[in-house]
């Protein structure tokens, strides 16, 4: 079955952020539909409002008859004055006769003339202009008064038209667009929030390798939801690390086993007093096993991280010794071997054993690569180790592949088992080191380096 290439829409980022939005879009949405409905409902409810508070301040004289209002800076009574054409009170006593009027009400129609309209309204036209009324009762003393109050429509145009709905207008927008960085924020921190537990898991999942097994996923600080998959990624741990464990112990047990009859197998060998021909092809055959067997060993040896034991190591004498160990192979093989320590080169953390079989390998496999009265260089700094030799080099399309365990290239002139360079990587991983290597100008160079983690170019 084939996968499917994972879309932006699946990122949980993505998905929590479009939820705000959704939510800003929506609280924007119910507030224009509320300046919709407060727009259809405005002129009616003030007018019966502002007719109700006028009703209340309704002043009386000592036997009981209304006398006026009380001004207030809420509700000027001046404006009935300056604005008579346009909006104009009476009060009616119980009978509907007018005992108090302001200046524009002088020629209001009679009852007849209005139009009755639900909930104590009215309406009339005066001089082809509409007017919108209502009307609220006060009790005094026993007897009921009605308050009239009326509003041409051109000013209740006006006022909406041209101040109420504009505001309005503005604050929709300018709320709407608080509400959306409001919102925005609060997702942007959500999901900083939220998300954090979620990425230090996977950072400490990255951090898992072949010599960490062990380590194991923590659920202290993660979300509910994920606990159960952070669980069985866990229990998928466990039964890789059961398993490498395995792998680990058949290799070095295997390897071990088959020293002892390879021993014996060589004795017997060379026992032999006839066949010299057959006996010299044996022995080849035998010496060519037991290296790979060694190998194996070595291999086994460095990716168990309990086999180490650091301390400081003076790296330029490991490396002369590792060339008086190589000189006769290198002699036999036609190539001189050139040691340069720099000056300031100062001890390194490391396992004796380990960095001496680390560089043994590199100068190795280069003497084998190195053509005919060439030199292989190593250089010793205080950062860095470096094997170059002057063959052919490595094709860029092999280059990943040259620390791949049992990998071996087409142009190798040796009969090992490919697993020199994974050696040296695991040791290298085991001491925090990276190994890498390119192209020069002739050959290959490998370089150790202490600090940082380089690709293979």
């Amino acid at each position: 079955m084939r996968c499917k290439k994972p879309t932006r829409m699946n990122s949980l980022s993505i998905r929590i952020l479009l939820a705000y939005v959704a939510g800003a879009l929506l609280s924007i949405g119910l507030l224009v539909t509320l300046g919709a409905l407060v727009k259809e409902r405005l002129p009616g409810m003030d007018l019966a409002e502002r007719t109700l508070a006028l009703a209340e301040r309704l002043e009386f004289d000592a036997r009981g008859n209304p006398t006026g209002f009380t001004d207030s800076d809420a509700h000027p009574l001046w404006i009935y004055d300056s604005l008579r054409q346009e909006t104009a009170w009476r009060v009616l006593d119980d009978s509907g006769r007018v005992v108090l009027r302001s200046s524009g009400a002088a020629d209001w129609p009679e009852g007849g003339a209005r139009h009755a309209l639900p909930e104590r309204r009215f309406a009339f036209t005066r001089e082809g202009v509409l007017y919108d009324g209502a009307r609220e009762d006060q009790r005094h003393n026993g007897r009921t008064w009605t308050v009239e109050l009326a509003v041409s429509s051109r000013v209740i145009d006006f006022l909406h038209q041209g101040f109420a709905l504009p505001f309005i207008r503005l604050g929709v927008i300018i709320f709407s667009l608080v509400l959306l960085v409001i919102f925005t924020v609060c997702a942007c921190v959500s999901l900083k929030y939220a998300l954090r537990p979620l990425r230090n898991v996977s950072q400490a999942a990255t951090q898992i390798s072949p010599r960490s097994l062990g380590d194991r996923l923590q659920t202290g600080h993660v979300p509910t939801e994920l606990v159960p998959l952070i669980a069985s990624f866990n229990q998928v741990l466990d039964r890789l690390e059961k398993g490498f464990r395995s792998q680990q112990e058949f290799l070095a047990t295997a390897a071990h086993e088959l020293k002892t009859p390879l021993t014996l197998l060589r004795a017997e060998v060379e026992l032999m007093s006839e066949h010299s021909e057959v006996r010299e092809s044996l022995l080849l055959q035998i010496s060519h096993l037991s290296r790979q067997v060694q190998q194996l060993l070595l291999l086994a040896e460095a990716s168990e991280p309990l086999s180490y034991q650091f301390r400081d190591v003076e790296v330029c004498d490991v490396a002369r010794d590792v060339t008086t160990y190589l000189r006769k192979i290198a002699d036999d093989a036609g190539v001189r071997l050139h040691l340069t320590c720099d000056d300031g080169v100062s001890k390194w953390r490391a396992d004796h054993g380990a960095f001496f079989t680390l560089l043994k390998n590199l100068i190795e496999n280069a003497v084998q690569h190195a053509p005919l009265g060439t030199v292989v260089n190593i250089q010793m700094q205080a950062e860095s180790v470096s094997v170059s030799d002057q063959g052919t080099g490595v094709p860029p399309e092999q280059m990943p592949h040259i620390f791949e365990r049992f990998w071996r290239g087409k142009l190798r002139q040796d009969s090992g088992a490919g697993l020199g360079l994974a050696i040296c990587q695991e040791i290298c991983t085991a001491h925090g080191w990276s190994l890498t290597a390119h192209n020069g100008l002739t050959g290959l160079t490998m370089r150790i380096c202490r600090a940082g983690n380089a690709e293979v170019h």
